[in-house]
């Protein structure tokens, strides 16, 4: 995995941490690191788990962030099979709606945070156009999101939304902690990603062309017939829609295959730059030059800055001076019900949900979905059952590894853990610098390709021991006070005391299914310690034995076993 390009400061009490450079945050622009390749063709394939899991399980940790307490009881009391089961579990989830959040609901109420709810102008008004602004308020919109998107994928019941959420802000990758970006990260999460999350691509790709966020990111706020910007456009292509499986680089356009209408299979750069003229005047509300905090933050057409004459764009012809932003309307309606997007949007899903190579059946049955529902209010719900409810996906097990976010709100799931997740906290402190040092901080990617989303990027020694460092802090309980982590002896049944009771019993609770023999046997022995493991310990008395209660605790987290997905 790339290396940041910034550190963090070790917190002190009372003071999250923040980056201590933080690209354009005061308007001076720097270079993007370059992209990292994907895996080129098929790699050695991973060694499979010893046990394949239960149909609760698989859904649980792929359809959502791991089982919490009562939640594979509550999967397998939903119907008589596993295949109902699930049908029904995932419906549930498609409509988030429908399921009470109000435990989620109700920490993020009680935590202080006071951009979550303001909209786009207000977030511009009060922390992007101000001069002389503190750093901590211009990027406090950021900073409560992140915490936000924390307490959602620890305790909130709609799983399948924050799985999401977070595949959608990976594929319209946006590097938050920029000025203007930080100050209205707030409306890109709420209401570009999460609002678009389950709904129509088309609309949520209109969201984001539009969005604050995103048009200063890539620049396309600057983009021009005088001054033409493609790095919006080329992303659009090649990140977002059609993907880099079908750009064919420099040839000329009449090199390109094309379908029975005459419609290019793939793009070149000729097209990049017909796109890119599409999109001219697409910019911000405010001085586009020298002071854009004097405008309100949102979209602005700018029909002067607009090239108005004739284009070609995947083999679609555009006349000239058609309507005020209907050039990069039709571009994004192109891109939209093109076949090679529904393959490659599909294929970045299956990717997400089943396993890092998919097979092409799967891929051609979610695509045929997505193309032929690309103007359904609920294309996207559509698509993600599809890939839910193929066999594929229920006996797909160890093609896909937790990323450190994962390994955290996994083992705080299962852990029961009651964290604050506030800003100025000295826990919350704590949590925030451990985790930045996985290399996998919310909204902290700097290229537009988003966090690697393949076994290859995250099984270093790197993320892997800082995540396993995270892990041990959570189950670390020096303050019997101390309920915000897990305290492995407040939460086992009291009639629970030998070492085989006490290793089943939270192998189950994290794991959800047994562990291989000799794995298992490996825990049991630890929690003995040459005692009979069928004879009682005395734990209730022995504060040695707690503690070593909670290390055998973050040995199953430590295990093989936890880090499959």
């Amino acid at each position: 995995m790339e290396a940041k390009a910034h550190a963090l400061e070790k917190p002190v009490a009372g003071e999250r941490p923040v980056p201590r450079s933080v690209r354009r945050i005061f308007g001076v622009p720097t270079m993007r690191p370059s992209r990292p390749a994907a895996p080129s063709a098929d790699p050695p394939a991973p060694r499979p788990p010893a046990i394949t899991p239960p149909v609760a399980v698989i859904a649980l940790n792929r359809l959502g962030f791991g089982q919490a307490p009562g939640d594979i009881a509550a999967f397998n009391a939903l119907a008589a099979t596993d295949a109902q089961r699930l049908q029904i579990w995932v419906d549930q989830q498609l409509q988030p709606g429908a399921i009470d959040d109000s435990v989620a609901d109700a920490r993020i109420a009680a935590s202080g945070y006071t951009t979550l709810g303001k909209p786009l102008t207000q977030l511009w008004a009060d922390h992007a156009a101000p001069s002389g602004l503190s750093y901590r308020e211009r990027i406090r919109p950021a900073d409560e999101t992140t915490l936000a998107t924390f307490v959602r994928a620890v305790y909130s019941k709609r799983q399948l939304l924050e799985v999401m959420a977070d595949f959608w802000h990976n594929h319209f990758s946006v590097y938050a902690w920029e000025r203007y970006e930080a100050a209205t990260w707030v409306h890109y999460d709420r209401d570009v990603i999460r609002a678009n999350a389950l709904g129509n691509f088309r609309t949520m790709l209109g969201a984001v062309a539009k969005s604050t966020p995103m048009l200063f990111y890539l620049d396309n706020w600057l983009n021009s017939e005088d001054g033409p910007n493609e790095n919006y456009p080329r992303e659009l292509m090649e990140l977002h829609t059609l993907g880099d499986e079908n750009y064919f680089g420099a040839v000329p356009r009449n090199q390109v295959p094309t379908d029975a209408l005459g419609i290019q299979s793939g793009f070149v750069d000729e097209d990049v730059f017909a796109v890119t003229r599409c999109l001219t005047g697409w910019s911000i509300d405010g001085d586009p030059w020298w002071r854009p905090r004097d405008g309100n933050g949102t979209y602005f057409y700018r029909a002067d800055w607009h090239d108005a004459s004739a284009k070609n764009v995947l083999g679609h012809q555009l006349p000239a001076g058609q309507p005020a932003e209907k050039d990069g309307e039709d571009v994004l309606d192109i891109l939209a019900s093109h076949p090679g997007t529904a393959r490659f949007v599909c294929r970045k899903l299956c990717r997400r949900l089943v396993g890092d190579f998919p097979p092409e059946s799967l891929v051609d049955a979610a695509a045929q979905v997505f193309r032929t529902q690309w103007q359904a209010p609920d294309q996207i719900a559509q698509v993600i059952r599809t890939i839910a409810l193929s066999s594929e996906f229920s006996s797909t097990w160890g093609q896909k590894v937790k990323r450190p976010f994962d390994i955290a709100v996994s083992a705080m799931r299962a852990g029961g853990a009651d964290f604050p997740f506030i800003d100025g906290d000295s826990d919350t402190n704590s949590f925030d610098w451990r985790f930045y040092n996985t290399g996998h901080y919310p909204f902290d990617w700097h290229p537009p390709n988003g966090y690697p989303d393949f076994r290859e990027a995250w099984v270093s020694s790197s993320p892997r021991v800082l995540s396993w460092r995270l892990t041990n802090w959570l189950i670390d309980v020096e303050d019997p006070n101390d309920i915000y982590r897990l305290n492995a002896h407040a939460q086992t049944h009291v009639w629970i005391r030998s070492a085989n009771d006490l290793a089943d019993y939270w192998i189950d609770r994290i794991l959800g299914r047994p562990m291989s023999a000799q794995d298992r046997q490996e825990i049991v022995d630890f929690m003995a310690q040459g005692v009979n493991p069928s004879f009682d310990l005395p734990l209730d008395s022995d504060s040695d034995l707690r503690d070593r209660l909670q290390t055998m605790v973050g040995l199953i987290f430590l295990s093989p076993d936890f880090l499959w997905r």
